[in-house]
Parts: C-alpha cells; structure tokens; sequence
C-alpha cells in the first residue's frame, strides 16, 4: 500500500501566469526553443517533422572533433595534411588542395564559421580513418544523443534524400555541442581570417556579431534544406537555443531566433524546487533488526518553469512499510514536482542505511539480553 503526501512550494508571491506561446511566421517549416542546461522544451512547431537539414550537420562533425581532442587524440596545434578527400570538393572551401599541411584550429574555424566542405573531409579522415567510416561514427554518435529521427549521409551535410533530421534532434545535438568550451570561439566568431590570412571567413550566422549574449551555433542553406539555423544565447542565468528549419528567406530565419529567443527568457526562468526535510520521517521496517530506516532524497535538478509561477505542487509517493532485508540505498519511493497539471521532474528516495532481516539466533539473543539485563 502506497503513502501519498502532497505539498505545495511556494516559487513567487505573484498571481499564477501561463506562459506565452510562442508561434513562428509561416515562412519556418520547424522551430524549437529549448532550455540547454535542464533540457527543457519551451516552444516547439512540428518539431518531430523530418526534414532535410543540409550544412547543419557539420554540427555532428565538430562534435566528434571535440570529443576526438578530449581524448586525446589530437590537440588544436595538430597539423594535419589535405588527402584524396578533398579532390573536386565543391561548395564552401577554405581551398585545400591535396598534400596542403593545415592545423586543427585552422580547420574548425573554417568549419564552423566558414562552413567549409574541404575543412568537413580532411576532420572525418583524421577522427575516423575514412569518410564513410566517419559517417557511420556521425550517426552512432546520434542514435547515442537520442537522435533517433536523424540520419547523416556527409560530414559536410551535402542535400541526399537520405539525409535527413528534425528540429527536436537537432536541439539534442546543439546542447551537446554546447558542454564543449573548446567549440565556443569557432562558434561565435563573425569574420577572421586563416592560412596565413589569404583565406577571409565570414560566418553566414550574423547573430554572433549582433546579439547580446550569444553563444553561436550554425547558420546554413542549401536548395533541398532552404535556410536553416541554430542559434544559442546565455542571459540571465539561462543558456537557450533556437532551432529554426527550412525557411524561404535569409533573413526570416534570424528574426524568428530573435523573437523565440526573446520571448523564452521574458517567459521562463531556473529554478531548484525545495523539500523539506521534515517531511522525510522514517520508513517502517518490517521483519528487520530495525524497525524503520532513514530516508535519503537524491539530488534536486535545476528547472526550467514560467516566470509567472506562483508555486509548484510536490507529490511524495511512499509505501506503509518495506519487508527486511533492506540495502543501503535501495529505492523505495519518489518525490513528483509539478507545475499544474504537468510534471517537471521525479527525485528517487532511498534508504540512508542497510537494515538486515531478524534471524532466529538474532531473536534470541535479544531476548535473553532483555531478560538478563
């Protein structure tokens, strides 16, 4: 038999506000706003709609590159030489020819803010040992971030019908390109210049040279893609990304990001629901040589909820008893958090120490301890 105690924390002592929605212009076929840190999806419109995603996916690139340097692998220093992969590669290049010797940061600078396809190969052959091997690594990578509506056909996201991803996916990946710092200067760089500055690179995301805040990401455009981009900012103690997919014109794209990014810090805020203590009595122990053992609340993540909340209900779900024996941190019941009807988040409560079952000699020797004594 479940105990069940409901309580109510409360957040702002303002009246209860439901948050705008926010809504794109016809002009995106899919947006998302999401929370990075808690992960939390603020706004979305036909995020889950497969769609083509062109240069995007030189996201997936970076992030294999990043994790290739966090092991070790190679530094920001490494010079890496130009092979066959770059032969006849079209589009935008930072103009690698076969045998050209080029350091790593040269070559992420050129993928991220110049967008370059040459950049995309000669990373994939270095990560992976070939560009088909490193495409079967891109899409590993996203079935492990839950992509699991994504399949990468390039490093440098050429149009394929095979290639496709959806906003939702695609906001997975930004948050993940996210936790790694030693992305953050090619993705808000606006204009530098690399290879013994012959080679100018401009980033198409204009954002990093015109919001407050931002942390970059990617801007790309293709025929089959249209104009795409996903856009991150960090204010008030909050790190959100946009993800706007195919739309018609260059700039709408930006001006949706803007608005959903606007609209999401004035709506939203973080914030860590509290639980008294109090309220975590003892649990009853049947059949054990205690009779009830402490409770242990596991940590209490950060949320992401309206500005306007007034309060949040907990619900703390518990069994009458539990029957010996019991482990140390044995799961025995959650704390729900919820904001209205929806649920924001479920902590586990376990057991603070192990609590054996009574044997017959254990019996006994209580007994005659008692009598004895």
């Amino acid at each position: 038999m479940k105990r069940i105690a409901i309580f109510t924390a409360l957040l702002m002592l303002c009246p209860l506000l439901h948050a705008f929605p926010v809504h794109a212009q016809e002009d995106a076929a899919a947006v998302l706003l999401i929370e990075a840190r808690t992960g939390s999806v603020l706004s979305e419109e036909h995020a889950d709609e497969v769609l083509p995603v062109g240069s995007l996916a030189k996201l997936m690139t970076a992030y294999l590159a990043a994790q290739a340097m966090e092991r070790g692998d190679f530094t920001k220093e490494t010079l890496l030489t130009a092979g066959d992969a770059v032969s006849g590669i079209k589009g935008a290049v930072i103009w690698l020819e076969k045998g050209d010797s080029i350091t790593v940061d040269e070559l992420l600078m050129g993928l991220l803010a110049g967008n370059a396809n040459d950049a995309a190969a000669v990373l994939a052959v270095k990560i992976s040992g070939s560009v088909p091997a490193f495409v079967n690594d891109m899409n590993a990578a996203a079935f492990d971030l839950g992509m699991r509506s994504t399949h990468f056909t390039s490093p440098q996201g050429y149009d394929d019908e095979m290639a496709y991803s959806t906003a939702r996916d695609m906001g997975k990946l930004a948050c993940a390109v996210l936790k790694y710092d030693s992305l953050t200067h090619y993705l808000t760089t606006w204009r530098t210049f690399i290879r013994g500055e012959t080679v100018e690179i401009v980033n198409e995301n204009t954002l990093t040279r015109t919001l407050e805040g931002c942390r970059g990401l990617k801007a790309g455009h293709s025929d089959e893609a249209g104009h795409c981009l996903i856009a991150a900012c960090e204010r008030n103690g909050m790190l959100c990304v946009a993800v706007v997919l195919g739309c018609s014109d260059k700039n709408e794209r930006f001006s949706i990001a803007k608005r959903l990014l606007s609209q999401g810090y004035g709506n939203y805020r973080i914030t860590t629901p509290a639980l008294s203590e109090e309220f975590l009595l003892p649990l009853k122990i049947r059949g054990g040589t205690e009779s009830a053992v402490l409770l242990r609340l596991s940590e209490i993540p950060e949320l992401t909820v309206p500005a306007a909340a007034l309060e949040t209900k907990t619900v703390l779900v518990l069994p009458e008893y539990v029957q010996a024996p019991v482990t140390a941190g044995q799961n025995v019941g959650a704390v729900y958090f919820y904001h209205g009807e929806t649920l924001l988040c479920e902590v586990q409560l376990t057991t603070e120490q192990a609590v054996p079952e009574i044997t017959f000699p254990y019996a006994m020797k209580k007994v005659l301890r008692f009598l004895f004594t």
